[in-house]
């Protein structure tokens, strides 16, 4: 497939006017020896195109975020004329320092890859707009939560859904969100043990937000799934606003909260006639 045309049906398809990002505007994270890598369209839109370097796509990987890992192994697949999509358009890990969680992508992998013309795309707040593909539905589908309706209007996109589940209390959801993503996740006990109305709202990733908590409050609802949970100077109101509300938190981590939705689309990229792959990472436990 031409990669133009790939380029242009995902902008008709996940685009919307409404939509703005910011990513570009932080000088901080992205320095003048990569900046020449990547594309006019990411520049001015931080959105879309990241780096362009194919003409021709017949393969297609996703991954949450351009980790060494993920890049290595599309490497190690010695693949050329190939896109890499991302839901993130850095690398994220708050292992190295608590104060700083996004990193650029390394460049002497993004180099190689430009030389196995390996373009690299991204949506951010595209991919968590409610939709088929979405980060909130595709979690609350793996947990089996019944959408009632999308939520938090964040930059034009709405990052969240609200639905019903099927849990008898927050300590049986926490336990089946630690099975679905295949690892621990954090309940912060903050409220009663009971799901008011079985209802829940879901925001993945960095969702754990005062705009979120405030209206899951409005709506009655006493339980927050998100991704990133971790108690720390960037979190405390959140977290404080919960405790006095008497909302319940259960993270379980960035990446394994937005995965699902990179792992989805893969089926929207089979519709068109592309090969997909999802490429698993590894979770950053300190998000918790």
């Amino acid at each position: 497939m031409r990669a133009i045309d790939l380029y242009n049906q995902l902008e008709k398809d996940f685009v919307k006017p409404e939509i703005t990002e910011d990513w570009f505007d932080d000088k901080n994270m992205y320095d003048a020896l990569i900046e020449e890598y990547i594309c006019d369209n990411f520049k001015q839109r931080s959105t879309g195109l990241l780096c362009d370097f194919t003409e021709e796509i017949n393969k297609v990987y996703t991954a949450v975020f351009p980790s060494d890992k993920i890049l290595l192994k599309i490497l190690e697949d010695n693949i050329s004329n190939a896109m890499l999509f991302l839901h993130h358009p850095l690398a994220w890990d708050l292992s190295k320092d608590p104060n700083i969680a996004f990193y650029q992508i390394n460049i002497e992998l993004l180099k190689r890859l430009k030389e196995r013309r390996v373009s690299l795309f991204n949506f951010h707040l595209p991919l968590d707009n409610y939709g088929d593909y979405s980060t909130g539905k595709t979690l609350a589908d793996a947990l089996g939560i019944i959408i009632e309706r999308p939520f938090n209007l964040y930059y034009g996109a709405l990052c969240g859904v609200i639905g019903t589940t099927d849990c008898k209390d927050i300590h049986e959801l926490n336990d089946k969100y630690s099975q679905i993503v295949g690892h621990k996740t954090k309940l912060y006990h903050y409220g009663e043990s009971r799901i008011i109305n079985n209802r829940v709202g879901i925001c993945a990733g960095g969702g754990n937000d005062c705009d979120v908590v405030n209206e899951l409050i409005e709506n009655g609802i006493n339980v927050l799934i998100s991704g990133l949970t971790v108690n720390n100077k960037y979190s405390a109101a959140t977290h404080k606003l919960e405790e006095e509300n008497k909302v319940n938190l259960i993270g379980g981590t960035h990446y394994s909260s937005e995965k699902y939705a990179c792992m989805a689309i893969c089926g929207y990229f089979h519709k068109l006639g592309l090969q997909a792959e999802f490429i698993e990472d590894i979770p950053c436990f300190e998000d918790l």
